[in-house]
């Protein structure tokens, strides 16, 4: 391991720069690793939940003669909810509870005979709509948890960089103000290196991080457009059965 580190020009200049130069060093390291540890749990969970959503889906389309009959239960680990199953569990269970009200109304202002059909309104439809946006919204606020950690990294860490390239010029120039004869004594060029190294880690830091970012929001920002379809779907599917026509 230390044969292979011998060459390594970060690990010369962490080894020759000085104690506030390897802070700076170890904190970009540490932004590496949020970074990357952030990444892939994020892609991970999104690609699971979408995997997970779209089989969900399917059933449901296979259903559809019966659109409160659907039964679907997976395993899904806790962090990766089946997010088109969680929509569809609010919509079923906020509808039954509307039909049920509607026929226990209707039955008791004598409008309709015991163990008759209730039926949606419009604006029975309008409050399972709110419902589904609503479960959305948090399904959407839940996948963009910890992004900003991401947004964080793209601008500290080139920053952090940046430090560091100052402070490393700053003691290059303290060394040869202080003996100007020895411009290649060692604190000269340990100032050198920490400048440039340093540049770079900030940049390798910040190059994924705003990758990442940008392709995960990218992700989540098109399926909370599937999950709207699919609550659309569904909400199609329970006006074509228990909506009312005037």
């Amino acid at each position: 391991m230390l044969f292979l580190l011998e060459g390594n020009p970060f690990f010369d200049a962490y080894v020759e720069s000085d104690f506030l130069g390897k802070l700076i060093f170890l904190g970009l390291i540490a932004l590496s690793i949020i970074t990357w540890s952030v990444l892939i749990h994020k892609i991970w969970i999104t690609k699971r939940v979408k995997k997970e959503s779209l089989s969900f889906r399917k059933i449901f389309q296979e259903h559809k003669d019966k659109p409160l009959e659907v039964n679907y239960i997976q395993k899904s680990h806790p962090e990766c909810p089946n997010a088109f199953q969680l929509v569809y569990g609010v919509l079923q269970s906020k509808t039954c509870e509307i039909l049920d009200k509607n026929q226990a109304v209707s039955q008791s202002l004598k409008r309709t005979p015991e163990n008759s059909v209730a039926y949606l309104s419009a604006s029975d439809v309008s409050l399972l709509d709110s419902c589904a946006s609503s479960t959305i919204t948090s399904l959407v606020t839940y996948l963009n948890k910890n992004l900003y950690i991401l947004s964080t990294v793209v601008t500290l860490a080139p920053f952090l960089g940046l430090l560091g390239t100052v402070y490393g010029i700053l003691v290059t120039f303290s060394g040869m103000k202080s003996d100007p004869s020895a411009a290649s004594n060692q604190a000269v060029l340990g100032g050198l290196s920490l400048a440039l190294t340093t540049t770079v880690i900030g940049l390798v830091d910040a190059i994924p991080a705003l990758i990442g970012y940008n392709y995960l929001k990218n992700v989540i920002h098109d399926f909370d457009t599937e999950m709207g379809r699919f609550a659309n779907d569904v909400l199609t599917s329970f006006e074509l059965h228990y909506r009312r026509v005037e």
